[in-house]
């Protein structure tokens, strides 16, 4: 798997790695439900995850195959993310995590500590 800095993905790393994680936040919101901690509905089409709250706010998480990156748009808005060193970075700062900002955002917006597992 790629992970220094400066090497550019193949497009088939980029879609195993970005699939992966839309499939392991889908896992996480059907465990919550399972068990009875909170209600996120998913709804996924394509490279477009979609993640509704019960006050109505959503997270959206979209792949952008073109760019080989991440996209998370919340309440608090647009976040972007490409794949160095072995994980998802923001590309403003080339340091915060995908998962950094997701849990900060839901949980904001759940009213409750949320986190997400990291894909495998």
């Amino acid at each position: 798997m790629p992970e220094a800095t400066g090497t550019a993905l193949s497009d088939a790393d980029y879609h195993r790695l970005s699939a992966a994680v839309l499939a392991a936040l889908e896992a996480d919101a059907d465990r919550w439900l399972q068990h009875d901690v909170i209600d996120i509905d998913t709804q996924r089409t394509g490279g477009l995850l979609e993640m509704s709250f019960p006050n109505g706010s959503k997270i959206v998480v979209n792949t952008q195959p073109p760019l080989h990156e991440l996209w998370l748009a919340a309440r608090n808005g647009g976040f972007h993310f490409r794949y160095a060193g072995g994980h998802w970075v923001d590309t403003r700062d080339g340091v915060t995590r995908f998962h950094q900002v997701l849990d900060r955002e839901a949980s904001a917006q759940a009213g409750m500590a949320l986190h997400f597992s990291a894909a495998a």
